[in-house]
């Protein structure tokens, strides 16, 4: 009997997303793909490892013992790869990356850069998602590297059993139409009766946002929910109002119509770097993990500690 490591880890999405759409969804798969592994698996050992439960499924018993068994193949696996990568003379090898779309536009050329002058063997494909289901993929073994955020004005309970490496923290500004009467060293409590444009509750960022204004004393009049960066701050330059913008950030800033001021007392985010633990076994995860470092320098992140 040979069994496909891929066709575990897709088991294992089933099991833990409780059924085929959403291992699907996870995996970046179809659904159809999703079901011929499940059922290839299943020819491979000899019987059914899911059935069919009204309009969903769930493991067998020879299901729930492969997923079981499934996390001890996976683990042996990437520690194979970490002692294959370690006995070569040159790395080489190719990660993945879940970013956000601030740190895709101010981290990742110049990390990409960096390896390409120190590390040309390692290969760095990137995947903008948020960061919550970045967590997940990199739990998951879908991601190798993650990019995360800690507001500390809503501190998120990031999934335990993930190595953090915190890379600086990153400043974050008041963003207003150019010319209003905002001088640096504004006081948040300021802008109470503005009009707001940042992402929903249901985003990290929108909450943290609206956690910083509420202990500031106001909740803030969001009339324009826009998810992406750069067009809320497009909608600023326009006059539609005002929003929190970081260093990283400014990547996005339009050419001209927007002024961006320093608020009294600093509002900072942690850029935080996850993986797996023990994946930093692997010489090519510890030198991206580095350039990633020294991109946060760079960027003029500030210092942790």
């Amino acid at each position: 009997m040979e069994l496909s490591l891929r066709r575990l880890r897709t088991l294992r999405e089933v099991a833990r997303r409780g059924g085929v759409n959403a291992a699907a969804a996870a995996l970046h798969y179809s659904p159809s793909a999703v079901s011929q592994q499940v059922e290839a698996l299943g020819v491979e050992v000899g019987t059914p490892v899911i059935e069919r439960v009204g309009r969903g499924v769930r493991l067998t018993e020879v299901g729930r013992v492969l997923v079981e068994q499934a996390e001890f193949l996976l683990a042996a696996e990437q520690r194979a790869v970490a002692a294959v990568e370690g006995a070569r003379q040159h790395l080489s090898a190719r990660l993945s990356v879940g970013v956000f779309a601030a740190a895709a536009a101010a981290l990742l050329p110049a990390v990409i850069a960096d390896l390409a002058a120190h590390h040309p063997g390692i290969t760095l494909e990137s995947l903008e998602t948020d960061p919550d289901q970045a967590v997940l993929d990199v739990r998951h073994g879908h991601l190798d590297l993650a990019l995360l955020l800690d507001y500390p004005d809503a501190p998120e309970p990031w999934a335990p059993g993930l190595t953090m490496v915190p890379l600086g923290q990153d400043r974050i500004h008041l963003a207003a139409p150019a010319g209003t009467a905002y001088r640096p060293g504004t006081d948040l409590a300021a802008l109470a009766g503005e009009t707001w444009v940042i992402s929903g509750a249901e985003s990290y960022y929108g909450r943290a946002v609206r956690t910083a204004c509420r202990r500031a004393g106001f909740e803030p009049e969001v009339r324009h929910r826009v998810d992406g960066l750069a067009t809320a701050l497009a909608m600023v330059a326009a006059g539609l109002g005002v929003t929190l913008a970081s260093d990283l950030g400014r990547a996005f800033l339009p050419a001209s119509g927007i002024d961006v001021v320093p608020l009294r007392r600093p509002l900072l985010r942690t850029i935080v770097l996850a993986h797996l633990p023990h994946a930093d076994d692997r010489p090519s995860v510890r030198a991206t993990v580095e350039a990633f470092g020294r991109a946060a320098v760079d960027r003029g992140l500030v210092a942790m500690g």
